[in-house]
């Protein structure tokens, strides 16, 4: 069976970036610069379903992801996580955090509603996302 993004993944992001195991997706919350990285592999729900290489190929995907978020944003602080209980197909959250922010210090799940971004505001965002991301 092919690999397929999840229905709720693909209503709520879009892809800025394909790296040799996920798929980088930018969430449609202008509120928090905040990636989810999706390995492209079927059926798989946690991360010890992985293989040994997939796995240390998700380790460094999320090192990356997140070396770039800390240098375009310079957030207070990086959340990264994988929670999988609304949406179980394995998919990891990047989430650059202000002491400013709408949620912080608490989780952002749960705090308030999206604020979506401009049309051109999310493709700049897109396009330097996918710029750092694939050098």
């Amino acid at each position: 069976m092919p690999f397929a993004l999840h229905p709720t993944l693909a209503r709520d992001t879009v892809e800025v970036a394909r790296l040799s195991l996920c798929r980088i997706l930018l969430m449609k919350d202008s509120r928090f610069p905040w990636l989810i990285l999706v390995p492209e592999r079927e059926a798989v729900r946690e991360i010890y379903e992985l293989s040994a290489a997939d796995r240390a190929a998700l380790i460094e995907e999320i090192a990356m992801v997140s070396e770039v978020i800390a240098r375009l944003f310079r957030p207070d602080k990086l959340n990264v996580g994988a929670l999988g209980n609304v949406v179980p197909q394995l998919h990891v959250h990047v989430i650059a955090r202000f002491a400013a922010d709408p949620a912080w210090p608490g989780p952002v799940w749960g705090s308030g509603a999206a604020v979506p971004y401009g049309e051109s505001e999310f493709e700049e965002m897109g396009r330097r996302l996918a710029s750092e991301l694939l050098q």
